[in-house]
Formats: structure tokens, sequence, C-alpha cells
């Protein structure tokens, strides 16, 4: 079986809704040509989502002040709480077939955040786990997460991700209690280096983020051209429109 990770990535923001559409059609894709996966990276416009155990309560705005701040919100199905995604980030979305890695989801997320943890020690930020949380932390006296995960797995294929902070609007994760916990803080890249990082760079890292996942998970990584990542995606839909009508 081929051991080669698709990779698209994008330079501007992608709405949250198109995102979530994508993952859809390609984990269908994923399934019915029996690739490896496909890995996006992207940033998003201002948006929340919750997932399958998320409080409610932990989001603590009203309706009417999300809308003037266009700050969108979702329901969706991968693991975890409520998070913040922004302009700012690296979110990722590895939709990965297992049966080309080994079955065990456990191991998936802790190799997602190894490959965060790498990259981080690349710009000499110490980055470490901190269980029984979910992601990437820094500061070890006072733990503050850089790096959320949250992903959902149907038939040994993963999709949803992570979302790496690198240079956020910090003042939107003030308005939920990010991923419920309520004692830790939540930091960037930025933050930590004192280093403003621009679009063009940001995409650029994107780059080298995928090189060391492919590393982490043995996968060779091929970046997918604007043409074939049409191409996939309409070959994904047609196999969701025919599973439908079956």
């Amino acid at each position: 079986m081929s051991r080669e990770l698709w990779c698209k990535r994008f330079q501007e923001p992608v709405e949250y809704s198109q995102a979530l559409h994508w993952q859809r059609v390609l984990w269908q894709y994923v399934i019915e040509e029996k690739v490896a996966g496909v890995m996006l990276l992207l940033e998003h416009e201002p948006v929340f989502t919750l997932g399958r155990s998320a409080a409610r309560e932990h989001l603590l705005v009203g309706e009417e002040f999300l809308r003037k701040k266009g700050i969108e919100v979702y329901e969706v199905e991968r693991g975890g709480e409520i998070t913040y995604h922004g302009p700012g980030q690296i979110v990722g979305y590895p939709i990965v077939n297992l049966r080309f890695w080994q079955k065990d989801v456990h191991a998936f997320l802790r190799h997602l955040e190894e490959g965060l943890i790498r990259f981080l020690h690349n710009f000499r930020v110490d980055a470490f786990r901190l269980p029984p949380h979910t992601g990437v932390w820094v500061h070890h006296g006072h733990p503050q997460k850089i790096a959320a995960l949250g992903i959902a797995v149907r038939r040994w294929v993963t999709y949803h991700g992570f979302a790496l902070n690198i240079t956020p609007d910090l003042a939107h994760f003030s308005y939920i209690i990010p991923c419920g916990i309520r004692d830790k803080g939540v930091t960037s890249l930025s933050l930590m280096t004192g280093v403003s990082y621009d679009q063009e760079e940001r995409y650029l890292m994107q780059e080298h983020l995928a090189g060391i996942m492919g590393e982490v998970f043995g996968f060779t990584v091929r970046e997918l051209s604007g043409d074939d990542f049409t191409l996939i995606l309409e070959r994904g839909f047609d196999h969701e429109r025919a599973s439908f009508l079956d």
C-alpha cells in the first residue's frame, strides 16, 4: 500500500463550513480509493467549534455579541470541548486511513502532538504534553496551551484535527473556557518568541509542519496542486453521491 500523504495548503482564510464540507468529501475519497490520506493546512475566519463533549455554558457570550463580532459557532462530531479557530493559526485536518498506519486512535493523537512539539522546538520553544489533557503546552510551572487537538474517526479514517496558535487574536479565547479547562491559559508562538509572523510566513510554516508530520507518521508528503485537489474533491463527491443513492 502507498505510504504517500497528500497535502493541500491554503494561504487565504477558508470559511469553516467550506473546510468541513471538504473533510467529509475527502473522507469518502480516502475510504473508496484506498489511499493513505489527505491533509489540509489552512486558516479560518473567527469561529468557535463545540465537540461531542462540549458544555454550552463554556461559551461565555451570547448570540448578539457573536453576531457583532462576526464569529460563527458550529457543533461538530469531533472529540473534545469548545475551541476557537481564527486568522493567525495553522489549522490542520489530516484525513488519514489508519489501515495504512496503525489502528490506534490514541497513538494517532500522540503522534500529532509529537509533530507539533517538534515543530515548536525548531523555534526553541520548550513544548510538551500535559496528561490527561490532549494538546500541546508550554511553561512547565504555569502551563498554557499553544495547540488544541480534536478528531473524529469513522471506519478507521480520521478527520478534524488540530489548531496551532502562531499569532492569533488571543482576546477571542476570553469569550470561551478553552477546551473546558478553567485553570490554564492559552498562548501563541508569537508571544513565546516575540516575533510577529505575517501571512506569508505562516503559509511557509505550513509546508515545514507538513514535512515534520510526514516524518513522525512515516509518510512521504506530496503537495497537491489546485487542479489535483479539485479532481480529488470531484471524485470524492461522486463516491459520496453514489453511497447516498445506495
